[in-house]
């Protein structure tokens, strides 16, 4: 049962026919995303295997500032990455946000994660901080950045509707709830979404990769639950942070909408 069978360097070379295939179909169909798909992979590869040589070394050393840096550095990441996705122009006072979501969002249920639900000692054992903490913090950057998207095209596109109710006398607040709950709606979807279907319809990456390991399937099934309900906790904090501090940054101290 604990017995792992190694990816030999050439049988994960052709796990890349996948990528072949997908590339293949891109360009059959004039998509035009060929290099997007590409770098996108070779990205993947080279970060996956950096990290994978700095995890070797992290739990070798094993000391809590160095498993704080590695944290350090995947929040810096995630707020650059949200950044970079967010399609439309975000203004300063909403930058300031969503990094400050980011971190007091995602920081809290890590803390509360290792304490109370794992209960790990010491709490900065890198092979639960470092992998529980990517699991929170990268689902976190998907719903903020999905969530800081529609939260911006949504004041915009419904413009009228935020300035007709300032002049009837509605706060920015109650002016923009609409648009706040949509985006706020639209975040969060994705990770319902995977609870839902999470057991039934797939196995999640954490319990397959766990049960490959030679885990007890009922073990690898606790943890993806604990894992879920933290991802899910992680995510809706960090949004609900977002969009109660990040649509005041759309209006200004007279309580004008300024796009």
């Amino acid at each position: 049962m604990n017995d792992i069978v190694e990816i030999e360097s050439w049988r994960l070379l052709a796990a890349y026919l996948f990528l072949v295939v997908l590339l293949i179909i891109t360009w059959k169909q004039g998509l035009g995303r060929e290099k997007e798909i590409f770098i996108s992979a070779l990205r993947m590869t080279v970060q996956l295997l950096v990290m994978g040589y700095v995890l070797v070394f992290v739990f070798d050393v094993d000391h809590f500032l160095l498993s704080l840096g590695v944290l350090a550095l995947m929040e810096l990441f995630a707020i650059y990455n949200v950044f970079q996705r967010v399609k439309v122009k975000i203004n300063p006072g909403l930058r300031k946000i969503i990094a400050f979501s980011m971190i007091l969002g995602t920081g809290f249920p890590i803390i509360y994660f290792l304490f109370v639900v794992v209960n790990v000692d010491p709490w900065y054992d890198a092979r639960y901080l470092v992998p529980i903490a990517g699991m929170l913090v990268g689902n976190s950057m998907t719903g903020i950045a999905l969530g800081a998207e529609r939260l911006i095209s949504g004041m915009h596109s419904q413009k009228e509707m935020v300035e007709g109710a300032l002049m009837l006398g509605a706060t920015p607040y109650l002016a923009a709830k609409t648009v706040v709950n949509n985006a706020f709606n639209a975040a969060i979807m994705p990770t319902i979404n995977a609870m839902v279907g999470m057991g039934i319809v797939f196995l999640p990456g954490m319990m397959t990769g766990q049960i490959l390991s030679g885990v007890s399937p009922i073990v690898a099934i606790e943890y993806q639950i604990a894992i879920m309900l933290g991802v899910l906790g992680s995510v809706s904090l960090s949004v609900f942070l977002l969009m109660q501090f990040g649509y005041r940054t759309f209006f200004n101290k007279s309580a004008q909408l300024q796009l």
